[in-house]
C-alpha cells in the first residue's frame, strides 16, 4: 500500500484531531472548575494523550457544564 492512497483518508482524521485539540486547549485554559484534577492534570492528558485520547478524555470525565 502506498502512502499517497492513504492521504484521503488521513487528512480529515488530521483536521479532526488538530480541532478536537484547539477545542479541548481553549476549554482547560478558559474554564477554572473541573469534575476532577486540576488545570495542570488536564494540561498534561490534552497534551501527552494528543492523539484523540486525552481531548476525547477530558471532555467526557473533566469537562464541567458551566
Amino acid at each position: 500500500m502506498i502512502f499517497s492512497d492513504l492521504l484521503p483518508f488521513l487528512i480529515p482524521l488530521v483536521i479532526v484531531q488538530f480541532l478536537l485539540l484547539f477545542i479541548t486547549l481553549r476549554h482547560v485554559l478558559t474554564h477554572k472548575n473541573y469534575k476532577r484534577g486540576s488545570r495542570a492534570l488536564w494540561l498534561v492528558v490534552v497534551i501527552i494523550g494528543m492523539e484523540f485520547i486525552g481531548p476525547v478524555l477530558y471532555l467526557l470525565l473533566g469537562r464541567e457544564d458551566s
